[in-house]
């Protein structure tokens, strides 16, 4: 399987700022990856239009990285750009934990 890998971006942020950088860490194709990619992408979408970008890496592809990150769990989303690195585990399904994690109303 090749790497998924992706950055999607709003270039009317103020001079290209993106508030949110997030990496998702995924286990190839797996149904649980796959719903977590479909998940926050659209939550993002939905909450965070054009103030977000996103990398997904395939842990199977680049075991370097994951290792580099000390990942013990699988999907894991870690956001960088704010005051603190933070993390979430799971398929991203539950948007209550979501909304929480990224500090918004729902």
């Amino acid at each position: 399987m090749k790497t998924e890998q992706w950055l999607q971006e709003d270039s009317s942020q103020n001079e290209g700022e993106i508030r949110y950088q997030l990496r998702l860490f995924i286990t190839g194709a797996s149904p649980n990856s796959t719903r977590a990619v479909d998940n926050l992408t659209a939550f993002c979408e939905n909450n965070l239009p054009g103030n977000y970008s996103l990398e997904v890496i395939d842990v199977y592809q680049q075991p370097a990285v994951a290792q580099t990150e000390q990942i013990i769990a699988l999907p894991l989303l870690i956001t960088n750009g704010t005051e603190t690195k933070r993390r979430l585990v799971g398929d991203m399904s539950d948007t209550q934990k979501l909304f929480r994690y990224f500090s918004l109303t729902p």
